[in-house]
């Protein structure tokens, strides 16, 4: 897809975002439907099989976003998928979520992390990750089975490594 179809898709997202009040959620139950799309083979290849039928397409999508997310949520990423787009969809959402995060003046910073964090430890994480690289920051988490303990942050091209993986590396070294 295009540069400028994947702009407007994200803005589109954005503005439907605003008029339904819900900014936040939608990006967030979002942000994490690309991060899942994008660590599924399966799901991906199902979503973009054109021999799929689009209604086909658009039940997986309810299926995986189920009850806990917003209708709006659901209907953005369908939306998307029923177009024939899906191989789009992780770029629309970024691009949406980075637009959202900029209109308040703050950056995305995705965590991987071992295991879910509540609302305490992501705001506690968000002022000390914005204190590392000078900016505000909106925690997004993703929880990745590979990372053993410890956390990875990346906001823009600026990556933390907190991970025990990591720093038994840097122990190695040293040794």
């Amino acid at each position: 897809m295009s540069a400028e179809r994947v702009e407007a898709y994200a803005e589109a997202f954005l503005v439907i975002a605003r008029a339904e009040g819900h900014v936040d959620e939608i990006e967030d139950e979002l942000f994490r439907f690309a991060r899942t799309f994008e660590a599924n083979d399966s799901l991906r290849s199902a979503l973009v099989d054109p021999s799929l039928p689009a209604e086909r397409r658009v039940a997986v999508v309810a299926e995986l976003m189920g009850a806990k997310a917003l209708s709006s949520s659901t209907s953005l990423a369908s939306l998307v998928v029923a177009a024939g787009r899906g191989s789009d969809l992780p770029a629309i959402i970024d691009l949406f979520v980075k637009k959202s995060t900029e209109s308040r003046e703050h950056e995305v910073a995705e965590v991987r992390s071992a295991i879910e964090l509540d609302a305490g430890q992501q705001e506690r994480l968000a002022i000390a990750i914005g204190r590392a690289v000078g900016k505000n920051v909106e925690v997004k988490v993703v929880v990745d089975p590979k990372v053993l303990g410890g956390l990875v942050a990346r906001v823009g091209d600026t990556v933390i490594d907190g991970t025990v993986r990591h720093r038994l590396e840097q122990l190695k070294e040293q040794i």
